[in-house]
This record gives structure tokens, sequence and C-alpha cells, in this order.
């Protein structure tokens, strides 16, 4: 069986010109950008059916998907360390068989580990919500959800990890085609389960947990059943040996890992903080920023997924130790993810009214302060873009370097020293209310990829590049 898509990480000679990196960028990184945006509409079911419940069940909903949804995508990113390293095996020789066997058998043990972790602190979710401040009856509520919905992290950790070792095996195809099944999927196991349809109990908010569990059960399996028969992901036999330790590998990803894990939780967490501090204001407040943040949010899932690809072309030269093609690799997708950013910039300068009026009747009048504070935030966020897109690819291609400690220290300041700090300080000290806190998160988003361009554009100084091979 092959692959929709295919992509051989290193057929034949690396490429020669820009124009050579940029049509090899485009392929690895269309169907991640694919699946991420389908991903999207996975989360956008499940809002959809629960938005249709109880004001108590939508509440508890959204903020037990937050706790899961912080926990699980820094877990994620913690595994998905072995994407460099596989990146890397596969640049410095032809056959990699069994470095890249290590490399998979090793991340799905982390994610075993750490997913089991992860479990243990959702099933706390109630405690976890009383303590901060929380209505009672919401936070009651969420616990119970998050005791079905808790079950979603070990598969969906291991289908991240699958996913991410495919594209760099060259077969990202499969991640859009697996996630567009996981859209249907989701649809069906919700509309049999929250209200009951099709002889099914109406289960309602437990009801659209059980889906999500069903659905990324059925995207685990499915990657494990392309691994078992793709014939090039095959050739790898990438479950042998599956209970043999190799703690040197372990100890890499994890070392890897780790600082990516605690990036993305800085970086959501700033989001996370920033509904926080709307909820200090009002709720109006708090459905506009939802709307324009959920605009912002589907146009970063393209830069979000050239850095996937950025990660994996620059984690292929670093492994060659091709210095010129590493620099390609990284300005290419530095490029285009900017490029694209400054689009929906535009875009959204340009019409915000017209984006706007995609999830809300911008002619209700009971939602005109609503409609009018999310134009006020699109304002901001069409700002913001081309930072936003800038600072996820050239993170993803400092990864291709193995480079992610510093990158956090960089978020930690970028996103809660300048960003939530501006924020505060603009949206209750100056008075700017919800404008002065998405300001502060233009300013954080604005520092860090600053900071992480230039660390890019430093890379030789910095001595972040391997010695060139034939210095070997």
């Amino acid at each position: 069986m092959d692959a929709p898509v295919a992509l051989t990480p290193l057929a034949g000679p690396p490429p020669v010109t820009t124009r050579d990196e940029y049509r090899a960028l485009f392929r690895l990184a269309a169907p991640l950008v694919g699946a991420n945006l389908l991903q999207m509409a996975v989360y956008a079911i499940d809002v959809m059916f629960v938005a249709r419940l109880s004001a108590i069940d939508f509440a508890a909903s959204t903020l037990g998907v937050f706790l899961l949804s912080l926990i699980m995508w820094a877990l994620i990113g913690f595994t998905g360390a072995c994407a460099p390293l596989i990146a890397a095996e596969l640049g410095a020789r032809a056959h990699a068989v069994r470095q890249v066997r290590r490399s998979f058998r090793m991340a799905m043990w982390l994610g075993a580990i750490s997913g089991a972790f992860g479990m243990i602190v959702l099933a706390n979710g109630e405690r976890i919500l009383l303590a901060l401040g929380q209505n009672p009856q919401v936070a009651a509520r969420s616990g119970a959800f998050l005791t079905i919905l808790l079950w979603v992290m070990l598969p969906n950790i291991w289908a991240g990890v699958m996913r991410t070792v495919a594209a760099a095996l060259g077969r990202p195809g499969w991640a859009m085609l697996v996630t567009a099944c996981a859209v249907g999927t989701n649809a069906l196991g919700n509309w049999l389960l929250v209200f009951g349809h099709g002889g099914f109990p109406a289960l309602g908010l437990e009801g659209s947990a059980i889906a999500s569990l069903f659905t990324a059960t059925a995207m685990m399996l499915a990657y494990v059943a392309i691994f078992a028969f793709d014939r090039r992901l095959r050739r790898y036999r990438l479950f042998g040996k599956w209970w043999v330790p190799h703690w040197r590998r372990m100890g890499e990803i994890a070392k890897l890992g780790a600082p990516i894990a605690l990036t993305f939780t800085l970086e959501g967490g700033l989001f996370g903080g920033a509904a926080f501090l709307m909820g200090l204001i009002g709720v109006t407040e708090v459905a506009a920023h939802a709307i324009a943040l959920n605009i912002a949010a589907l146009s970063f899932q393209v830069p979000f997924g050239i850095a996937q690809a950025a990660t994996i072309r620059v984690g292929m030269a670093y492994g060659a130790r091709d210095l010129a093609w590493i620099g390609r690799a990284g300005w290419a997708a530095i490029v285009s993810g900017t490029g694209f950013m400054a689009l929906t910039a535009a875009a959204i300068w340009l019409a915000p009214k017209l984006i706007v009026g995609i999830y809300v009747d911008v002619n209700d009048p009971t939602r005109t302060r609503e409609i009018a504070l999310a134009l006020d935030y699109l304002v901001v966020a069409a700002a913001f873009q081309l930072f936003d897109g800038a600072q996820a690819v050239a993170a993803g291609s400092l990864r291709g370097l193995q480079d992610t400690r510093v990158p956090m220290v960089i978020a930690a300041f970028g996103y809660w020293v300048a960003g939530f700090g501006t924020a505060i300080f603009l949206g209750f000290r100056a008075g700017w209310q919800g404008v002065g806190i998405w300001v502060g998160l233009a300013v954080g988003l604005a520092v860090v990829s600053v900071l992480l361009v230039a660390r890019w554009a430093m890379r030789d100084r910095l001595v972040l590049l391997p010695a060139p091979r034939d210095e070997k």
C-alpha cells in the first residue's frame, strides 16, 4: 500500500539550489499543514455539539479541554524530539534502519511514561479547577468529563509520534489522510452519543468525551496499520524488538524534548492566561477574545506545519553536515512561513468584518459590542501575524539543529516577562482593557520572533552548526 503523498528523505543528492529546497519543503509541509487544519476541524466538531448543551456543560468542556490540551501538546512536543534525531540519522547515512527504529521505540516508551503522569494530573482536574477559583458546579462537571477524556492522552501521544516519524521517513501524506478520517469519525461519534441518535443513549458531555476517545484510538490504530503495510515504512520494522530499551537514545530524546515541551506550555499558557485576564474584565470580552483567537489560531496552522517540515529538512542537512544546505533549508522555511502570514495579515486588515461574519451574525443587534471588540482585537492580530509565523518557523529550524534549551529561555522571557507583563500593564494599569491584553500578546510574539530569528542568523557564531563533512 502506498501513501497518497510520498517524499523520499534522501532521494539522490541534497538540493543544490534554493528553488530545489522550496520544492522539497512544500512537498513535505503541504500535507502537514493540511493535517493541522483538519485537526482544527476535529476540535470544532466537539465545540459544535457541546455548545448545544447547557452553559455549565459548555464551560466545563472548555476548561477540561484546555487542561488536556496544555498537557497533551506539551507531551507531543516532548516525544516529537525524535524528529530531528531521525532526520539527522537519515542525513548522515543512506541506511539508518537500526538508528531510526531505536529513536521511534524510545519515543513511544517516553510517550507511555509521560502520558501516564499526564493522566494522573487530569484525574485531579476538579481539584485543580477549584484551586484556580472556578465555579464549583462547573469544576465538578469538568472533573467528570476529564475522567473519561484523560484516556485519550496515550493514543494521541502515540499517534503524534507515528505521524512525526512517518513524515520524517518521507510519508507525510498519511497524516492528512488519517486526520481527514478522524474528522468524520469524531462527527459520527458525537452525533450518536451526545444527543442519542441511531439507538444510542444520549450521554451529553460524557458522550462527547467517549467520541473523542474512540477517535483518538482509531487514529492510533490507523497509524499502526500504515506502519505495517506501507512498503517504505515497513522496511524499517519500527515495531521490531519493541520491548528492548536503549537508555542512551531515550536520554537524548528527553534532553531535546523537555525544553520543547516547556516552550509549548509557555506559549499555550500565555494565550490561556490572556483568556483568564479577559474574564476579569467581562463576559463579552471573553467571547470577543475567543472569536479573534480562533481566527488567529486557524491561520497559525500553516506556519506551524512549515515549522514541522523545517525541523526535518534542517535536521537532515545537519546530519549530512552540509552547511549550505542547512542555510537554504532554514531560510526557505522562515521566508515561506512569514510570507504566508503577511497574506493573512493583509486579509484580516482589509476585511475583518467579513472574517468575523464566518463565526457570528455581524448584523445581530444583541451582539454589537462583542463584534466591535472582536474587530478591535483583530486589528492587533493582523499586526502580530508576521511575528507569529516567524517565531514558529525559526523555532522549528533551530530544533533541526538540536537547539532547544536557549529557545526555551527566549520563550519564557518573551511570552511571560515581555508579553504577559505588557498585557497586565496595558490592560489594567493603562486602562486599555482587552486591546491592551492583545497588544501584550503581540509584544510577546514580537520579542520571541526577533530573538529566535537572530539566533538562527547567528548560528555559525553561536557554534550551533556541525563541522563540515570534509573536516571529519
